[in-house]
């Protein structure tokens, strides 16, 4: 007989339905293999799906695994905030003066979400990424970023700015480009992907303009992941961790050396899926000293998947 199981969807980084990222958490998943979980992933078909386990780690009040429909990830932004916020929504989760905290273990360490629930209004979730941003190996020159996004090449860089990697657990190519009207005609070579990224420490490129769109807005970003089966992400946390370490760099610390740098992204606008997610930069004397992304997350579907026994021996 087939196995049932709970699961819930919310739209993540956005307060409204059909807007931001779409997440798929099935929250009481020990019985679950591996297996069984990558190939509910891939039925799915979202860019990740999370799966809630016990925590092996005494420090963590949770364990996550996050798939997408290839692979497993070690940390990801908008799972780890859309988890936060279903399991407070569930009653999981303590809330004291409509606020609570948990501390998720990935595969990068723990990570801490603090949660707010405010009455009347969409939960929101922050995250603290569990490492400081890294900087990684040389990128391809701009000549090679403007054939893989079929760019040209002055529309390759802005402010002075330059491509560059960067990692808080997962890898991205940061790459500037001029102006939305730029952003807007990226288009991913995959042969040329193939060609210049698909082995690289970074193969997943986060592109992104000082030129957005909605009043408040700082960034407009788009991500493409092709190796992973993300064509396109509508909102990636994870990147916008790692993307605050650029910045980061680029802008320096607050007066006096010690405290935040904070920024609105736009993401997932050419999707349709409009998103919105908050990053911070914190310094302490001078030195970045951790990097902080939050959205809210609206809840959408609660549903039930019947797994049969042998799923996790067929894929």
């Amino acid at each position: 007989m087939p196995t049932e199981i709970q699961y819930h969807t919310l739209d993540v980084f956005t307060d409204r339905t059909f807007g931001g990222n779409p997440l798929a958490v099935f929250p009481a998943a020990d019985r679950l293999s591996d297996d069984e979980m990558q190939a509910i992933a891939l039925e799915m078909n979202l860019s990740e799906t999370v799966f809630v386990v016990t925590p092996t780690d005494p420090r963590c009040t949770h364990r996550v695994q996050i798939f997408t429909p290839r692979t497993e990830l070690p940390f990801a932004g908008h799972p780890t905030v859309g988890t936060a916020c279903l399991l407070a929504s569930l009653g999981q989760v303590a809330l004291a003066d409509h606020r609570g905290r948990v501390v998720f273990e990935e595969g990068v360490g723990p990570v801490a979400v603090e949660i707010s629930a405010p009455p009347g209004g969409p939960l929101y979730a922050e995250l603290t990424a569990a490492c400081v941003p890294e900087r990684g190996q040389e990128v391809p020159e701009s000549e090679t970023l403007a054939s893989v996004l079929s760019l040209d090449l002055h529309d390759i860089g802005t402010n002075g700015w330059e491509p560059d990697a960067y990692s808080s657990g997962v890898p991205f190519v940061f790459v500037p480009v001029r102006d939305r009207g730029a952003l807007a005609r990226v288009r991913v070579n995959r042969s040329a992907w193939s060609e210049h990224l698909e082995d690289a420490w970074a193969s997943k490129l986060y592109v992104f303009t000082l030129d957005p769109e909605r009043e408040g807005s700082d960034v407009r970003a788009r991500m493409f992941a092709p190796g992973i089966g993300i064509d396109e992400d509508p909102a990636t946390g994870g990147a916008a961790a790692a993307f605050a370490g650029y910045l980061a760099d680029r802008v320096g610390p607050p007066t006096g050396g010690t405290g935040p740098r904070r920024w609105v992204i736009e993401q997932g606008f050419e999707m349709g899926r409009p998103s919105l997610l908050h990053a911070e930069a914190s310094f302490e004397g001078g030195r970045l000293a951790a990097t902080r992304v939050g959205g809210s997350a609206v809840r959408v579907c609660d549903g039930v998947l019947r797994l049969p026994a042998d799923a996790g021996e067929t894929h």
